[in-house]
């Protein structure tokens, strides 16, 4: 099987391109001019040079694929022209949906988020058919991706789209390149730059986990359906623990009250609106960070065989990684 992988220079798109090529796949990778490529090192990949806003460039990457995974995304917490973002997730996101239309590929998995779910009020673990609405969705990331996703369903009604949706939780592990907001946090952690935390919780799983879990809802998910591919709930404090058990730091003590962070980050903002450097702190992040966004993955490992391994391995192997490369002593 020849499968199109967007954002294959990612830190899901690689680790989902790893897992193809370990179950003897062939792998074309869509690419940008300006991507780092570090994350390819090695790798048997096709590489086709393109643009989710170029129509022509789809077509090319998608003719004689078996199948796409449209892993590619816009995440970032904070953006200056949130019409860039909509263009990527939202748009580009249909573009490639009729690229593969076009080229008649017969099965396809969308990397959707779990950023797209409702959540529980008293916290509990929400799952695919949480309630949620656009309403619910906090800034230009969340609600591209909800409206991205709106768009996929569509188009499996209406036009008979071949596309699993797979939502991932917070992925962590090797080849975070970037890295990450969480990727960050664990270098900061590790490094003694963080002193205090805000009480939230979020579902981490290994990136690998996700990857596998791609190949799963490939071969055994419902078109128009969608799948948590999640890990372990925690808490933001529990999770920088363990962070600091693995590093040999002191877990931060000081828990810092919403309402503190809220103006640090207004201001923040402002100042890289000015043209000053991208904000530490966002008024999106804070006002998310005021829920526990814990979720059940019950219904991808009863029809799909997902399965995830402790969290402590997904740090430990993310730990070392920014370790062996210099992120952090």
């Amino acid at each position: 099987m020849k499968a199109l992988v967007t954002g294959v220079s990612g830190f899901v798109g690689s680790a989902v391109a790893r897992a193809l090529i370990a179950d003897g796949h062939r792998v074309r990778g869509l690419l940008r001019g300006t991507s780092n490529r570090g994350n390819l090192a090695g790798l048997d990949i096709e590489i086709r040079q393109g643009d989710l806003r170029d129509a022509v460039s789809l077509g090319d990457a998608a003719s004689g694929c078996d199948a796409l995974f449209h892993v590619a995304a816009d995440y970032r917490l904070w953006v200056r022209d949130p019409a860039e973002m909509y263009a990527a997730n939202v748009d580009g996101t249909v573009n490639i949906m009729e690229a593969a239309l076009a080229a008649a590929v017969p099965r396809i998995v969308y990397t959707s988020s779990v950023a797209t779910l409702g959540l529980h009020p008293d916290g509990s673990p929400a799952d695919e058919a949480t309630s949620v609405t656009l309403a619910d969705m906090v800034g230009p990331y969340k609600r591209s991706k909800f409206l991205a996703e709106e768009k996929v369903r569509q188009m499996v009604a209406e036009r008979g789209l071949p596309a699993v949706i797979v939502n991932p939780s917070t992925p962590i592990g090797p080849n975070d390149i970037k890295p990450t907001p969480t990727g960050k946090i664990i270098v900061d952690a590790a490094s003694g730059r963080m002193p205090a935390y805000v009480d939230t919780g979020l579902n981490f799983a290994h990136v690998d986990d996700v990857a596998r879990g791609h190949l799963l809802a490939f071969e055994k998910g419902q078109p128009g359906e969608r799948y948590i591919l999640g890990g372990e709930n925690l808490s933001l404090r529990d999770f920088l623990g363990r962070l600091a058990r693995l590093s040999g730091r002191r877990a931060p003590r000081i828990r810092l009250p919403h309402g503190a962070i809220l103006p640090v980050a207004w201001v923040m903002e402002r100042i890289a609106s000015l043209g000053g450097p991208e904000p530490l702190a966002t008024v999106d992040g804070v006002r998310l960070a005021r829920k526990h966004m814990y979720f059940s993955c019950r219904r991808a490992a009863a029809e799909l065989g997902y399965r995830h391994r402790p969290i402590d391995q997904a740090l430990a192997d993310a730990l070392a990684w920014f370790r062996d490369r210099g992120y952090c002593p």
